[in-house]
């Protein structure tokens, strides 16, 4: 019987230790490059024109919107972080159409509610759709995402509609990503960081990080000696070795050939990719004719499910169909051996994408002024199959701060950084 290595290797699947770290670098680092240039690349770096220049000062504070789910928030957010006020409402659109004044309404009343409170006149919106930036910190919603049910909003600027209904001042507008990058700042104290980079490790991925103007060769008029924040849209990364249950779990999603990258990360699709692997691997005659009977039903495996198992972790009032149907200690042994490779896969593609954006930032020489980068997600958090955290800071070490000399930061995890972001990019 061939080994499980063999198996994975025979149909594409590359190992993280087989992983060519150099060149997956300089295939990310090309595309971000198209990608500024405006040639054709799988990463869209969408210019935000929010920057992260000048110093926050304590005791500032903002209200903030949150929108990006099944509910928006809404909070007062001080410097150093504190979140107080916070409430949460549906997202208008979650439980059936609505038309243009109904959803505004609902954020007008919010704003509406935070300006009672001792706070200040600045707003800002984490807006976590697709969306176009403008010069004057708006979105341009492209298309909602996440089953939003307000078609009459697709096209609109988002902030200067609700400022028609509030009466405010001005707004900033910005993604989750983006707010991520912004929330590091948060963290600086007396600390000194040379750059900053937003990254989310999630459901889905993205990253944005901070380039200079004059690389910006997509755009016209930009101050040369400027710059902003890129949100790369890194998820949609397409350069990274596939194998076939990479494309047979790919075929399955609503949107085959979209987010590759994306797809070998991120908490939505690993246990797709897993299932995969296990069912060509029952047919190869791995498992006993039990596993590979019961694995025949299987229609899904949840990502928790999946790295539970791998993990040998059993989550108290939740039963894991894994653990059934590997039920003999050969069975078990043998797709936990089939499945810690698709951990260990992520966790170094996770340190090449963050490894790219900070040679591409072209800061972080001096070890006293690192690149700080502000990790969010619960797939970077509390994957449990691997010590993913650990992996991803040994390989940025690798490729960083040993072969390069150049030097990062993960910062300490940022509570609600989406908000904190928002309410700094109205700051600044």
């Amino acid at each position: 019987m061939k080994t499980p290595e063999q198996f994975l290797e025979e149909n594409g699947f590359v190992a993280a230790a087989d992983l060519d770290r150099a060149a997956l670098l300089s295939a990310f680092i090309s595309e971000m490059e198209k990608g500024l240039k405006g040639e054709p690349s799988s990463l869209m770096m969408i210019p935000t024109f929010v920057g992260v220049n000048g110093k926050i000062p304590e005791g500032s504070s903002a209200a903030v919107l949150d929108a990006g789910g099944t509910n928006f928030r809404g909070a007062i957010v001080s410097i150093p972080p504190k979140i107080s006020d916070k409430q949460n409402q549906p997202m208008p659109g979650t439980k059936g159409e609505v038309d243009e004044e109904t959803f505004y309404n609902a954020f007008a009343s919010e704003v509406k509610r935070l300006e009672g409170k001792p706070s200040c006149k600045k707003l800002g919106w984490c807006f976590s759709y697709p969306a176009e930036a403008t010069k004057d910190l708006d979105a341009k919603l492209v298309r909602w995402t996440k089953n939003i049910k307000a078609p009459a909003i697709v096209g609109q600027f988002v902030g200067k509609e609700l400022l028609k209904r509030t009466g405010g001042e001005g707004i900033a507008v910005v993604n989750d990503t983006v707010a991520t990058l912004l929330a590091a700042k948060a963290t600086e104290g007396d600390k000194t960081y040379s750059s900053y980079i937003g990254f989310i490790l999630g459901t889905g991925t993205n990253t944005a990080y901070v380039e200079k103007n004059k690389n910006i060769l997509k755009m016209s008029g930009l101050d040369p000696e400027g710059s902003m924040i890129i949100n790369a849209e890194s998820g949609a990364f397409d350069k990274a070795p596939r194998s076939k249950f990479d494309d047979a779990a790919d075929a399955k999603t609503g949107n085959p050939g979209i987010g590759l990258l994306e797809k070998r990360i991120a908490g939505a699709y690993l246990g797709g990719v897993g299932l995969e692997i296990y069912k060509a691997a029952a047919k190869e005659g791995l498992f006993s004719k039990e596993a590979a009977s019961a694995l025949g039903g299987l229609g899904a495996l949840e990502t928790m499910d999946f790295d539970n198992f791998c993990a040998g972790f059993k989550k108290e009032g939740r039963d894991n169909v894994l653990d059934t149907i590997f039920a003999s200690p050969d069975d078990a042994k043998m797709a936990k051996r089939l499945g810690l490779p698709v951990f260990e896969r992520a966790a170094v593609l996770t340190a090449v994408q963050l490894a790219a954006f900070v040679i591409k930032s072209g800061e972080g020489a001096d070890p006293s002024a690192p690149v700080a980068i502000n990790a969010d997600g619960s797939t970077y958090y509390k994957t449990r199959a691997i010590p993913f955290d650990a992996t991803v800071r040994r390989e940025l070490d690798e490729m960083l701060v040993q072969r390069r000399n150049v030097h990062y930061a993960i910062t300490p995890q940022v509570d609600d950084a989406p908000m904190v972001g928002a309410a700094i990019a109205a700051m600044l």
